[in-house]
């Protein structure tokens, strides 16, 4: 009689650990005023709602938008998220974020883009639920925006005065370059124009000191005088 062979269990497989790089080994910029324009928005948009903790804002991250899926990816010049805290992150993986879209995103062009390219990132926005859509062309001075609508996102016609109904900022052509205007009136203003800013200010607050000063040391005077001539100055 033939003993029947046992059948050993196999062990179960584990699924691969899914990874989502950090990087996607693409440059940030491909020149100065493309990086400087990157810096401006994402700083800008920053400081505007550096006193809402659930705000968050982002420059050149890695954005995932469908978990297990590390092929499907984009990385915004700048990006701005509403309804997420701020803090560090190596990437945004959206299922790890209430599964929320970054609402509006900017992209800085250069030489470099191809319209195919620009084409599959417009693609990508839309599809992925974006809400306003803003392509700048510092070198040409040139703002195309788009906005969801029914049909995914549509170009904006008319840009020039144009409010963003996210961020609440206006877009204004002027030249050199376009002005964006926070709520309050203010530009969003490079490090450098903030530094400025900041000498001027310091500059105005020593004049006023030197001026305070100097009606200081003229009163000063005048009450000595006062005393020489046997008048009380306190008694005036």
């Amino acid at each position: 009689m033939t003993p029947q062979l046992q059948t050993q269990p196999q062990p179960t497989k584990q699924p691969e650990k899914v990874l989502y790089p950090d990087s996607d080994g693409q440059p940030m910029s491909d020149n100065t005023l493309q990086f400087a324009w990157i810096v401006k928005l994402k700083e800008g948009c920053e400081a505007l709602f550096k006193d809402n903790p659930t705000v968050f804002v982002a420059g050149d991250l890695l954005w995932y938008p469908v978990e297990g899926d590390n092929k499907t990816r984009r990385a915004p010049d700048a990006m701005v998220v509403f309804g997420r805290p701020k803090g560090y992150r190596g990437s945004y993986q959206q299922w790890l974020e209430d599964n929320i879209t970054p609402q509006v995103v900017f992209e800085i062009l250069s030489p470099r883009n191809t319209l195919s390219e620009m084409a599959l990132k417009l693609q990508f926005y839309s599809h992925f639920g974006v809400e306003e859509y803003y392509l700048y062309d510092p070198q040409r001075n040139d703002l195309t925006g788009w906005q969801r609508s029914e049909t995914g996102l549509t170009v904006i016609e008319s840009l020039d005065g144009w409010v963003s109904p996210r961020l609440g900022v206006r877009f204004v052509f002027a030249e050199p370059e376009l002005e964006v205007i926070r709520p309050d009136g203010k530009r969003f203003l490079s490090y450098v124009e903030l530094m400025e800013q900041r000498d001027e200010i310091e500059q105005q607050r020593d004049e006023l000191e030197q001026q305070r000063d100097a009606i200081e040391q003229q009163r000063d005077r005048m009450a000595a005088k006062l005393k020489e001539l046997g008048i009380d100055p306190t008694q005036l």
